[in-house]
């Protein structure tokens, strides 16, 4: 590949995985997977070799535990805050349902409700709902954490692909 065209497709995926750790920071857009996909663009266009292959399966491993653990450190506070796994399953259902009718806001929204609602009916008390579904949202700011870490760490493998 010619220098410049190197040049371009470098800071082209430098840039989409940057807009992917920015977004990181709500959980509207799917950064992760973002800065995943630019890494595969990388691959499929500069071509795999044997380091490329390791390196992106890396990457590939650490996108995988980074979601998970986004749902688990949700889930794990809400649970900790007296959430039935029934509400946190509920908020989990209204979280991808309101991604996908009311973007960008409805996914966070919908799971939110959802989880207030569920403990509302299970307890029949709002403030030990309200408890719960607090204790969710400060899961969201760990999880936040957690997925920016990921992403740098993602972007930094990368790094090391480019240069090796």
């Amino acid at each position: 590949m010619a220098a410049f065209g190197q040049t371009a497709l470098l800071l082209t995926v430098l840039a989409v995985m940057m807009f992917g750790l920015l977004s990181l920071l709500t959980t509207i857009i799917p950064g992760l997977a973002i800065i995943w996909l630019a890494a595969l663009a990388y691959g499929l266009i500069r071509g795999f070799d044997k380091n490329g292959y390791i390196l992106f399966g890396m990457i590939t491993l650490i996108f995988i535990a980074g979601s998970v653990a986004d749902q688990l450190f949700m889930g794990s506070t809400a649970r900790q805050g007296g959430a039935s796994w029934l509400s946190i399953a509920i908020a989990f259902i209204g979280g991808l349902a309101g991604s996908l009718i009311w973007p960008p806001f409805g996914g966070i929204l919908l799971s939110f409700a959802g989880l207030f609602l569920v403990e509302f009916i299970r307890k029949r008390d709002w403030r030990l709902a309200w408890q719960s579904t607090r204790s969710m949202a400060a899961g969201c700011g760990m999880a936040v954490v957690a997925r920016l870490a990921v992403g740098m760490v993602m972007i930094i493998i990368w790094a090391v692909w480019v240069h090796v």
